[in-house]
């Protein structure tokens, strides 16, 4: 088992001819992942990487059952380009674009809200089941398949929590960069939900950061569904200067709530175990799984 992404998944890759969807689709075909073609308008019925490129996702869909998009269209089209996905039926839509303007992501989200579909972005790394598909940005080598599921706000202490539970001898099920936008699709609480779901996962490392209440909702979720799997917890940016944006454009101190030691004391009332530095993940993860 595994959530958003496995060995079956058809995935197309949206700005698949440009530079960045070039190298990482190119990265993503080489980890094995299902690569089905990409889109760029204008250059449907052309190769690119030994996969063809179609003008419309529509088109893709309809010539490939390709299920899965992650999107490397420039700020200003992403929205667009989210749209168009959810129109044609894809499943699963991972944005890797960074700086969409929040009013385009507003009407995005709007737009998708009634669609069978999840959105996982943006301004994320994407989403890794590892040994299976790779759909980000993410470094594969770093990943082995195993029993513990991450959830995080970060892209680069994703690979840095996966690192360290794989060298406790644990390995990773699926591992879910959310985004650190203000504005995202899938939430903390909605990705801890589909690994607490999964039957292979046995404990979750979730990972946030200071500004808005995504763990706090998260941490009183696992509290009222009854602490079913252990779940690790870490908030970065504790020495952050109040009202400063750190980062990521979600990262901004707003309300008492928002801070990292008030994020740190509710998650800890809920039964979270919260280590106080990313140095300490792997270990608690080992103590609390009892590896």
């Amino acid at each position: 088992m595994s959530v958003l992404v496995n060995k079956d998944s058809k995935i197309i890759v949206q700005g698949f001819t440009g530079s960045e969807g070039t190298f990482h689709a190119e990265q993503m075909i080489e980890y094995g992942t299902q690569v089905v073609g990409g889109v760029t308008p204008g250059k449907g019925g052309q190769e690119h990487l030994g996969k063809p490129v179609f003008n419309t996702v529509k088109d893709a869909v309809e010539k490939t059952a390709a299920d899965v998009s992650i999107i490397f269209v420039p700020p200003a089209f992403a929205a667009d380009a989210i749209m168009e996905a959810a129109d044609a039926g894809i499943k699963v839509i991972i944005t890797i674009t960074e700086g969409i303007p929040v009013a385009d992501m507003i009407k995005a989200s709007d737009y998708i809200k009634n669609r069978d579909c999840r959105l996982i972005g943006p301004n994320c790394p994407g989403v890794i089941t590892p040994g299976e598909a790779k759909v980000g940005i993410m470094p594969g080598f770093v990943f082995k398949k195993g029993k513990v599921g991450i959830v995080s706000k970060s892209g680069t202490l994703t690979y840095e929590a996966a690192d360290q539970v794989v060298k406790q001898g644990l390995g990773i099920t699926t591992a879910i960069g959310i985004g650190g936008d203000p504005i995202i699709g899938t939430t903390t609480k909605e990705a801890v939900e589909l690994l607490m779901n999964d039957p292979e996962t046995e404990c979750i490392v979730m990972i946030g950061e200071i500004g808005g209440q995504l763990e706090a909702d998260a941490a009183r979720w696992v509290k009222e569904n009854g602490n079913k799997k252990p779940v690790v917890g870490f908030i970065a940016g504790e020495t952050a200067p109040k009202g400063r944006t750190m980062g990521h454009a979600g990262a901004i101190v707003g309300g008492a709530d928002d801070t990292a030691e008030a994020k740190k004391r509710i998650m800890q009332e809920c039964g979270i175990h919260v280590v106080n530095s990313p140095a300490e993940i792997g270990k608690k993860v080992a103590e609390v799984v009892g590896a």
